[in-house]
């Protein structure tokens, strides 16, 4: 079916690999959640190159989740392939998929390096993928691409507006179905689409996070996630969710830990507006897929609208290069301080600013940011305000497909 055959090139992500194109210097490793494109992305710059003038047999390509390599476990094993495979003086391109499940994967990558002229791209679904281990091996000669499913704007190649489903129809599919490529609203029903991602969701808690945690409690490692998925948005710590999970503040900790390594969660840092520093408590959560987290919680019980657009602003401005931390500014909150090459923007984000009373408080917390930074609110409303004092109000879709 060509709907379900559809698929958009990761512009940006391309981009970054293009750069990073026979600098034999430094690995490129691309991480991020399972299912959300890593793979595909491998392929397109495959592609990308043979168009090039690079030719097939220069380019060597391992998916270790495929059947045919599931018996390997061990680095020797690999060193075996390549030298069967790899010739040491041409330049070649290597590409290993999901490589972390290979025990000593990183001597692989070092020898690479430094006996052949290799050119070697890596993906991973874990941030332990990123260890000291590597860092030892490596010595810092690497660049990690972090990988985030579909934005809005990618969504729409794969799901454009149409007659019979308008932009905004399907900006709430996108909050209530999330962002894995995978997803067809058109051809599945919702049961379908949770099957989906229920699957995505226990491949990781499996894969990336029990075999991790030497098989601890899957049911505990749920029930923080659960705990995470419903407060995202919300000032969160360690004591706060043992309390709420009955569990050891150290087994939270570790917990959370192994959902962040997975790129099940983000987390956002305070930022002390006034003060220029991060601090050390009460931190933010938000989801990598707003389907995922409302597959989790139940379709109509996920669905608070408020949350959801502010997980989606979250994540793309960690797609656009933003460092993002939650402003703290005395007793007021500003949702997201981002930093990006020496600039800082503030976002607050809403449902709606037709309220007055909503209004008020949205641009108050700008407000008290007393400096020349850019102060901007998004929201649903297709009018737009003017709150004063030079901050700007935008719709989100506008904002998020780069709509003036």
């Amino acid at each position: 079916m060509e709907l379900e055959g559809r698929t958009v090139l990761r512009e940006g992500y391309l981009k970054q690999l293009k750069e990073g194109r026979d600098r034999t210097d430094a690995i490129k490793i691309v991480t991020g959640m399972r299912r959300c494109g890593k793979s595909t992305l491998m392929k397109q710059f495959m592609s990308e190159l043979i168009a090039s003038g690079v030719r097939k047999d220069q380019i060597f390509y391992i998916n270790f989740e495929s059947e045919e390599y599931q018996d390997l476990s061990d680095y020797k094993e690999v060193t075996d392939i390549l030298r069967r495979n790899v010739d040491k003086k041409e330049r070649a391109y290597v590409f290993f998929d999901e490589i972390q499940r290979i025990k000593g994967w990183e001597k692989n990558a070092n020898a690479l390096m430094t006996d052949y002229n290799a050119d070697v791209y890596i993906t991973g679904s874990n941030a332990y993928l990123l260890s000291s281990e590597l860092a030892t091996y490596l010595s810092g000669r690497y660049v990690e691409i972090r990988m985030l499913p579909l934005s809005f704007k990618e969504y729409l190649v794969i799901n454009p507006a149409s007659n019979t489903k308008n932009l905004d129809q399907r900006f709430e599919e996108y909050l209530r179905y999330g962002a894995m490529p995978m997803i067809r609203p058109d051809i599945s029903s919702a049961e379908y689409i949770r099957s989906q991602l229920e699957g995505i969701y226990n491949t990781v808690l499996v894969k990336d996070i029990v075999t991790r945690l030497n098989f601890r409690s899957i049911e505990g490692i749920k029930k923080i996630s659960r705990f995470l998925f419903s407060n995202v948005g919300n000032l969160t710590n360690t004591s706060s969710v043992a309390k709420a999970s009955d569990m050891s503040p150290t087994t939270v900790k570790d917990y959370i830990a192994a959902l962040e390594d997975a790129y099940l969660f983000y987390r956002a840092d305070r930022f002390d507006v006034k003060g220029k520093k991060i601090l050390k408590s009460n931190e933010k959560y938000y989801a990598a897929d707003t389907g995922m987290r409302n597959m989790m919680l139940g379709w109509s019980h996920g669905m608070d609208i408020g949350r959801l657009i502010e997980n989606v602003v979250y994540l793309e401005l960690i797609r656009r290069g933003y460092h993002v931390s939650v402003g703290s500014y005395g007793d007021r909150e500003i949702d997201f301080t981002a930093f990006r090459m020496g600039d800082l923007e503030y976002y607050q984000v809403t449902q709606s600013m037709m309220d007055p009373s909503t209004a008020k408080r949205e641009a108050g917390s700008l407000d008290a940011a007393d400096d020349n930074y850019p102060k901007i609110i998004l929201s649903m409303d297709r009018i737009k305000t003017d709150p004063g004092k030079g901050i700007r109000h935008m719709n989100v879709i506008d904002w998020l497909l780069d709509i003036e």
